[in-house]
């Protein structure tokens, strides 16, 4: 509801993301956040990422995402889709490692792979919606 501390965030969220790619997910988030009725938030402070905690705090929000379904966000990575694929870039130019991402295709459905991150080649074709030629199809 407008006015509201959720309305506030998803507000922020649209604007946040408004310069960012690929376009397609843009404009499918915009949309996706006119019908979220609940946030979850975590706020993951020091000792999350020491002593297995993270692997504590993972299981958990995966288990109320399991739930409740919908998105996942999280600062200077990006956005998911409803599915649990990373859709939208927002990682820092310095991330590596292996990903499950999503692009629309043409006929507005989602395309699963897994890519390398620090390849800025398969970046490049993931913020210009396409997946990667490099990556692994799912």
């Amino acid at each position: 509801m407008e006015g509201e501390l959720g309305q506030e965030e998803l507000n922020e969220f649209s604007e946040i993301i408004r310069d960012y790619k690929p376009t397609s997910a843009v404009k499918w988030l915009t949309n996706y956040f006119g019908k979220v009725k609940v946030i979850h938030a975590f706020q993951m402070l020091n000792a999350a990422f020491v002593d297995g905690n993270f692997e504590i705090i993972s299981c958990i929000k995966t288990k109320i995402w399991n739930k409740t379904k919908g998105i996942l966000q999280a600062d200077n990575e990006g956005f998911s889709n409803d599915h649990g694929y990373h859709i939208l870039w927002q990682f820092s130019d310095e991330v590596t490692g292996e990903w499950s991402c999503a692009a629309k295709n043409w006929l507005g459905k989602w395309d699963n792979f897994i890519m390398d991150l620090g390849d800025t080649t398969q970046r490049q074709e993931f913020q210009n919606r396409k997946v990667p030629k490099k990556a692994k199809r799912l």
